[in-house]
């Protein structure tokens, strides 16, 4: 049993109101993927067919979905026009279709109307489950968190339209539509929890050279996720913000842990959840049980790069960097832009002796930080010493406070065992939240033996 949801398509005259069509299709897919029974296409995969032509039946097999459902939206001023329709991939025959013609301050029932009639026809045709919820109850457990506010509610889809571009700018503007959104309903416990995200990946990620803005947002990114989970305690994006921000703000990966378990525990379908959870549980270095939900992760949504990202980085670890360069390969084909990815090639590759494609590697990183650290530690391989001097001075000089780790693992990878743990240390007070691997991490095993390396993991609340 197992639906796609597609993008809607924006028929309205404003392309801005894209955010709207991509909300509403986000929004069922979000409540589908947690009816027990059901398996969804994650969003990454589907939403990836977006502006193609493409048909139902080629979707669906690349998906690996018996039902796909499509629909589109045509908002004008305070109306709207939704069409939707599921279709049995197998035949193209449609198993159900509506139109709605609403008030925005509708679009709540329209969004349930659809959910709803979606869950039943599954249920009646391809779930088999003849003592079923209530499709209505179902759906409305799904939809924990959500606001009564029609402003509220476009303010927020707007914001995570935003988000998932991951761009600085992007990024804080999206910030100040959750705000804008809580200002309306205080009680936006999704909104909470968004907000909590996006704060978490401005700090991790924004590369601020002020050590206040580390400890300082990841403190209000604590705050809000966990004000998202005083409104709705069993809301698992609560969870997974919770999640991301603990471990960075109070240093407790255990805790960390425990709020990722939970998220899952109330979305087992969610792959983004799921590969989050075989991160976090990766940097505890239980490899097995990482690979397990990081296959989870990529089954529910083929094109996820991150669940490959992981699966790579559990590899490396694990001492099998062959199969380490093939995840990360796989992720790069995916997403060649996203941060880190081909430094980590690098690394298998140099885990290999290939330090000729270890360079290679090292030069297409996108991100200016690793490329200057894969770039180091290359150099440094290939006995240039001079040049990996000075390209470990440009790292420290530009980013001692936002590379302070990547600085403790070039050291590391050259031998310097003091200086090594003079950055981790340094890692350790300004916050950068790149310390969190630095257990599985490959270059540091060099300082396994040092008793100022089980004073480190004790203080980063590895007390196994």
């Amino acid at each position: 049993p197992s639906i796609a949801v597609l993008p809607f398509v924006n028929l309205s005259r404003d392309e801005e109101n894209e955010y709207f069509a991509d909300g509403l299709a986000e929004e069922l897919l979000n409540v589908l993927a947690k009816i027990r029974g059901l398996r969804v296409a994650a969003r990454t995969s589907s939403f990836s067919f977006k502006g193609q032509t493409v048909d139902i039946p080629t979707i669906a097999g690349k998906l690996n979905v018996a039902t796909v459902l499509e629909g589109s939206v045509r908002k004008a001023g305070n109306r709207v026009r939704i069409t939707a329709q599921l279709v049995n991939a197998a035949d193209g025959y449609h198993l159900w279709s509506d139109t709605y013609n609403r008030e925005l301050d509708d679009i709540f029932a329209v969004q349930d109307d659809i959910a709803q009639s979606v869950v039943k026809e599954l249920q009646a045709r391809l779930l088999q489950r003849p003592n079923a919820p209530d499709a209505q109850a179902e759906v409305r457990a799904a939809n924990r968190g959500r606001t009564d506010n029609a402003e509220a509610h476009r303010l927020y889809l707007q914001g995570r339209f935003l988000f998932r571009r991951h761009t600085t700018r992007d990024v804080a503007t999206a910030i100040s539509l959750y705000e804008q959104a809580l200002a309306l309903d205080a009680q936006f416990a999704l909104a909470w929890a968004g907000l909590g995200l996006a704060r978490f990946w401005q700090t991790a990620f924004g590369l601020s050279e002020d050590e206040r803005a580390f400890a300082e947002g990841f403190a209000r990114a604590e705050a809000a996720a966990k004000r998202s989970l005083e409104l709705e305690p069993e809301l698992p994006e609560g969870f997974l913000a919770l999640s991301l921000v603990i471990k960075c703000s109070q240093r407790d990966f255990s805790a960390g842990e425990y709020a990722v378990r939970q998220a899952l525990a109330l979305a087992p379908g969610d792959s983004e959840i799921v590969s989050q959870a075989a991160s976090q549980i990766l940097i505890r270095g239980r490899f097995d049980e990482a690979l397990v939900l990081a296959r989870r992760s990529i089954e529910l949504d083929p094109l996820n790069d991150f669940g490959l990202y992981c699966t790579g980085r559990a590899h490396l670890a694990a001492g099998r960097p062959v199969e380490a360069e093939e995840a990360f390969r796989r992720a790069i084909d995916l997403n060649p832009h996203a941060r880190g990815r081909h430094l980590h090639l690098s690394w298998a590759l140099l885990a290999q002796g290939r330090i000729a494609d270890a360079d290679a590697a090292a030069l297409q990183e996108a991100q200016d930080i690793f490329r200057v650290q894969g770039l180091a530690m290359v150099r440094w391989a290939q006995g240039r010493q001079e040049e990996a001097d000075a390209l470990l001075a440009e790292l420290t000089a530009k980013f001692a406070v936002s590379a302070a780790y990547q600085v403790a693992e070039v050291h590391a990878h050259r031998g310097d065992v003091d200086a090594a743990f003079h950055w981790l240390d340094r890692a350790y007070e300004v916050y950068d939240p790149g310390i969190f691997w630095a257990r599985i991490t490959i270059f540091f095993r060099s300082l396994h033996a040092d008793p100022r390396w089980t004073a480190l993991l004790q203080k980063l609340g590895f007390t196994d």
